[in-house]
């Protein structure tokens, strides 16, 4: 197998102990002489200077050799520059803004990590961090549970260090081959395989941004709220008041992701009959402490939010709150001139809620 032709040639100095006996060399080095073995057939190239390699599967918290660092700050915007090359050619019709998004999908954390996952290129990774193997080998029993491939994200957030190997990988080659961009593409290209398309982009369209875009179409103004359940981020979708899903994950933006998705199944899906049934009810405060009971929920808690005017025309802004087992939910009503008419109308705007995000 040989080197690329027209790749710079750079002095190698062999990072191996001379040795006549390899079991006299310390296991770190036999293990990294066994990883640049593996990636170099990965590539299918040869690197000229070998300790490139080495320092780009050196993790920060390994300090008896320079980390990849530096090299993921070059393979980061080749990695993009090689992209935006790419989808510039391929897709002479499209928009700055679409070719954007392409690109950005194809060297998100998300592409990127599950390309080191894809190609075992995390097993080659030198560190001194045992959290670092869980959370990659969490993510890789996440990735091997979906039912397709996952665009903008799965149920577990990716790990940023897989992107980041990816990245001083793919440094390595770029400045070993003399900081040739062209060569950086024909020998890494393969590695990102499949491509992330407009056609795949248009049947998983960013959920978050699709979600904004179809309520502005509508003139409905969204709220995307946070919090923490113990260890768990709860995101809730609010669409013009009314809760209309929420997730919950380890990671905020995962669970920012998976609520906007759920959200939009939840609003295509609501029906005319269910709010109309909701609308009818004369006491929605006691149709929602029924419904709690029902489902062994907490109790609904109610407050006063905000009080406006003079006393004699005083009005009332009332929320109620619900704990539920994975999520606590909470919600505004419209302004009252009456407490108990403020809390029915935070009720019948929790009850749409529940509705719309198939809590009942």
């Amino acid at each position: 197998m040989q080197s690329p032709e027209n790749c710079a040639m750079v002095t190698y100095t062999d990072t191996v102990p001379s040795s006549s006996d390899d079991e006299e060399m310390p296991e770190y080095v036999m293990d990294m002489v066994t990883s640049v073995r593996e990636v170099e057939k990965l590539l299918d190239y040869q690197f000229n200077n070998k300790k490139l390699l080495e320092e780009a599967l050196t993790h920060p918290s390994y300090p008896e050799s320079t980390s990849y660092q530096r090299l993921e700050f070059v393979g980061d915007a080749a990695l993009g520059l090689a992209i935006s090359n790419y989808v510039y050619l391929a897709y002479p019709e499209l928009e700055p803004g679409d070719l954007s998004l392409i690109r950005a999908a194809n060297i998100s954390t998300e592409k990127l990590a599950r390309v080191a996952v894809k190609h075992g290129i995390h097993r080659y990774i030198r560190h001194k961090t045992s959290s670092l193997d869980k959370k990659v080998r969490d993510f890789i029993i996440a990735v091997q549970q979906e039912e397709e491939l996952e665009v903008h994200g799965g149920v577990m957030k990716a790990p940023k260090i897989l992107a980041d190997i990816v990245e001083s990988v793919a440094a390595a080659v770029y400045v070993d081959c003399g900081f040739d961009l062209v060569r950086l593409w024909v020998i890494f290209r393969h590695l990102l395989e499949p491509i992330v398309t407009p056609d795949v982009l248009q049947q998983q369209p960013q959920p978050v941004t699709l979600l904004f875009e179809l309520c502005q179409k509508d003139g409905k103004q969204v709220d995307i709220k946070h919090w923490r359940k113990g260890e768990k981020n709860v995101a809730s979708v609010y669409v013009d008041g009314r809760l209309i899903a929420t997730s919950s994950s380890d990671q905020k933006e995962n669970a920012k992701l998976h609520a906007a998705k759920a959200a939009l199944k939840n609003l295509k899906s609501c029906t005319t009959s269910d709010k109309l049934c909701l609308d009818s009810s004369e006491n929605p405060k006691q149709k929602l402490h029924e419904l709690c009971g029902k489902k062994r929920w907490a109790k609904p808690n109610y407050k006063v939010e905000k009080e406006t005017g003079p006393a004699h025309e005083r009005k009332f802004v009332c929320s109620v709150q619900i704990e539920l087992p994975d999520a606590v939910l909470f919600v505004t009503g419209v302004e009252k001139s009456r407490v108990k008419d403020a809390e029915n109308s935070a009720a019948s705007v929790m009850l749409h809620g529940l509705v719309d995000s198939k809590y009942i």
